[in-house]
């Protein structure tokens, strides 16, 4: 018996019922106007949301060219920049979002291997 796959689908059951327990997620997708690497993160998020969310979401984009007032609130330092506002805590994620491995950690829906 392996222990580490055990281990594994624990850690999945574990975030799977932490997406069922939260009534909604709030995700802010910053870009700077419609650059392809904004468009391949938007893609990207969509894509992870749909997949493990269930419906449960909400994203956000917010063109830091139109406004850039609005990243000051979140320390926007890089684009395109992802932050999940809920649940608690908040969490931010930089780069296009192609890594889907790296991103469903970043977001903790999926435990990190140890």
């Amino acid at each position: 018996m392996n222990m580490n796959k055990d281990k594994d689908f624990e850690g999945r059951d574990q975030h799977q019922k932490a997406v069922q327990a939260n009534d909604r997620w709030i995700l802010r997708l910053y870009v700077a106007g419609q650059s392809p690497k904004a468009i391949t993160a938007f893609t990207n998020l969509k894509a992870i949301c749909e997949r493990q969310l269930n419906g449960k979401y909400e994203i956000e984009v917010i063109d830091l060219l139109s406004n850039p007032k609005l990243g000051r609130d979140d320390q926007i330092l890089a684009i395109p920049t992802l932050v999940r506002k809920l649940p608690a805590p908040v969490r931010k994620i930089i780069g296009d979002l192609s890594n889907t491995e790296k991103v469903l950690i970043g977001l903790d829906l999926m435990p990190r291997v140890r």
